[in-house]
């Protein structure tokens, strides 16, 4: 199987300015894709990957202080304010880091009724945290809180192996996002299980999330099941 990597630049700020709603996001990405063959991929170099997609943009500051500091560039002093348009800069605090925080994972099907999963998954990682059947098509849902600072660039790594061979890997670049109350939704594209007696069995999984700064808030290693039946 050829290795996909979904991966997109940051939008620019024309961009960002003509969507400045985040409640829901689309992405590609998957926990599998289609197929799956005994092919080995070098499965270290995601690591090497994301040290060098991190981008060095200077000193982090307070959301109080940016503005400030841009207020004679009204192109870029708009483009933040809109990020900004639901945060009440009074409840900001002197912290200067993003906090961000993935809160569960929805996985949607049209086979049965949605399965709403806690951040970190229960059982430790030798426990599979779900089970998936063969050839089901399936959607994955974050729910992602933001506070403190905007957090810029926010990607998503998925990779999978079966019995200790890399079968998948996807990146995907989320987008900006503005520290608000309610927490964002970002739903991926749906993908469908491989099928076969091969493409059943045990994966292991580590899923990452991690900002142009290189900072991981999520580092997470899991197993899941593909079977021919849903569980009961």
């Amino acid at each position: 199987m050829d290795m996909e990597e979904n991966k997109s630049a940051l939008p620019t700020n024309e961009e960002e300015k003509k969507n400045n709603g985040h409640s829901r996001k689309k992405s590609d990405a998957s926990v599998m894709s289609n197929d799956v063959n005994n092919e080995d991929d070098d499965d270290g170099d995601e690591e090497e990957e994301d040290e060098k997609d991190a981008v060095i943009l200077g000193p982090v500051v307070g959301l109080k202080e940016q503005l400030e500091k841009d207020k004679d560039d009204e192109s870029l002093r708009r483009w933040k304010e809109s990020l900004l348009a639901n945060v009440d800069l009074s409840e900001v605090g002197e912290n200067p880091d993003p906090e961000v925080k993935i809160l569960d994972l929805t996985i949607e099907t049209p086979d049965r009724a949605e399965l709403i999963l806690p951040i970190p998954f229960e059982g430790g990682s030798k426990t599979p945290a779900f089970v998936l059947k063969d050839g089901s098509k399936y959607r994955l849902k974050f729910n992602i809180t933001v506070s403190n600072n905007i957090v810029s660039g926010l990607r998503y790594t998925n990779t999978v192996w079966k019995k200790q061979i890399r079968v998948d890997y996807k990146k995907v670049m989320l987008g900006t996002f503005s520290p608000q109350k309610e927490s964002y939704v970002i739903e991926l594209q749906e993908e469908t299980t491989p099928s076969g007696f091969l493409a059943r069995g045990n994966y292991t999984a580590k899923t990452k999330f991690v900002d142009d700064d290189g900072k991981c808030y999520l580092e997470m290693d899991y197993t899941f099941d593909i079977k021919k039946e849903w569980p009961h």
